[in-house]
């Protein structure tokens, strides 16, 4: 396959001054390419032809295999890399193979990395298990540390992961602070962008080298595909993508059209997630059965402060932790709720809400609740139409 160019395409090149609402609408399309048709289709396929045998030896066509990119592939990657500012995006089947992938394009046995303690549960599982089994150490940081991770870094670390906010705890992390210490040092600077998505939060702005998307969540946001991505600075690219083709990763083609049809309205879905979750955050907060709410949006949150300084918005995903209750009165509460479906994963238009006990997933900091924690994930419907869902809930976890 010819070497990648970033924003070869002409729309890209047309989009590059205007603001982000604009991009997403015009990002990694050619309607010329495609007999003017607005939205790129989908090329299902694994065998590529080349007309001569001087071009296969010279590998001069833009796509060679199918496994290596289709041009429904290359729509999406040069979309995201260009929202999240980077040089190169790479699409992977999930979140989790995106992270995994990250990781392990910069580390080698004996090596070191530095990981936030609040970080999503299956990363976690990744660096303890196959990092471990590979040799590589894992040291969990407590994720308000900020520039003090300096203190944890050795002539080992090649890698400091963030994932700000966590994703259940909601720590902001202080992400510029973190990036300083790691290329002091030598290291690579990974974060997890999902909570904000490029739109809320600039990744490479804030001295981010590699910035991932579950992209099941947000991108897809309609809890429909799974998907993953990776965009890589100029200095990190050639490492992701070297990985990235070593271990054969490939999304499906559905998946990858149903992120590309996603990507055009996530301006306005978050706009809604954010309006959606910040009143129902403050109404939670005024609730008596509630102790606090985790949201970094409100003055009251202990990350407030570093969330304004870097983000310019926030999705609908939060947490609140209840007052002491009978198990047997948080499943009923949690049991009737007509609205809020109990699953994993967010992002998608539906409303979510899943009880979580970190306790046994920590090292670096301890977790301390009042009460139980529930994550909520403000979907699409009517705010008022959630209150009344969770008043309801809320009634019968007094009866």
């Amino acid at each position: 396959m010819r070497p990648f160019s970033p924003g070869r395409d002409q729309m890209s090149k047309r989009t590059r001054k205007h603001k982000d609402g604009t991009r997403l609408a015009h990002a990694g399309r050619a309607p010329a390419r495609q007999h003017g048709f607005v939205n790129m289709p989908i090329y299902r396929g694994s065998t590529v032809i080349f007309p001569t045998l001087a071009s296969l030896e010279a590998e001069d066509q833009d796509f060679s295999y199918g496994r290596l990119g289709t041009p429904t592939v290359r729509a999406l990657e040069e979309a995201i890399c260009e929202l999240e500012g980077g040089h190169r995006t790479l699409l992977t089947p999930s979140g989790l193979s995106a992270i995994a992938t990250a990781i392990t394009a910069f580390v080698a046995c004996g090596d070191e990395i530095l990981v936030s303690d609040s970080v999503y549960r299956p990363t976690r599982r990744f660096c303890d298990h196959v990092l471990k089994r590979l040799g590589v150490k894992t040291t969990f940081y407590d994720p308000v540390i900020g520039g003090e991770i300096e203190t944890l870094i050795t002539d080992k670390t090649r890698v400091v992961f963030a994932e700000s906010p966590g994703s259940q705890t909601f720590e902001v992390q202080d992400v510029p602070a973190l990036a300083r210490a790691a290329h002091a040092a030598g290291a690579v600077m990974i974060l997890d962008n999902t909570w904000a998505t490029p739109l809320y939060f600039k990744p490479f702005a804030h001295g981010v080298d590699v910035s991932i998307q579950a992209a099941t969540k947000f991108i897809v946001g309609h809890a429909d595909a799974m998907l993953g991505t990776i965009t890589a600075n100029e200095q990190a690219a050639p490492a992701v993508t070297t990985t990235h083709e070593d271990l054969g990763l490939c999304p499906g083609p559905e998946d990858v059209y149903l992120g590309l049809r996603g990507l055009r309205s996530l301006g306005v879905r978050l706009e809604r997630h954010q309006r959606s979750g910040l009143e129902l955050a403050r109404w939670l907060a005024e609730r008596p059965e509630v102790a606090r709410v985790m949201y970094p949006v409100l003055p009251s949150d202990p990350g407030h402060a570093l969330w304004k300084r870097d983000f310019t918005g926030a999705s609908g995903l939060f947490s609140i932790v209840l007052k002491p209750v009978p198990h047997a009165k948080l499943a009923a509460m949690i049991d009737g709720l007509n609205l809020f479906g109990m699953g994993y994963s967010w992002g998608g238009f539906e409303s979510l809400i899943l009880p979580f006990d970190p306790r046994a997933y920590r090292s670096a900091t301890t977790w301390r609740a009042e009460g139980p924690a529930l994550r909520l994930h403000v979907g699409l419907e009517d705010v008022d139409d959630l209150k009344a869902d969770l008043e309801a809930g809320f009634a019968r976890l007094a009866s």
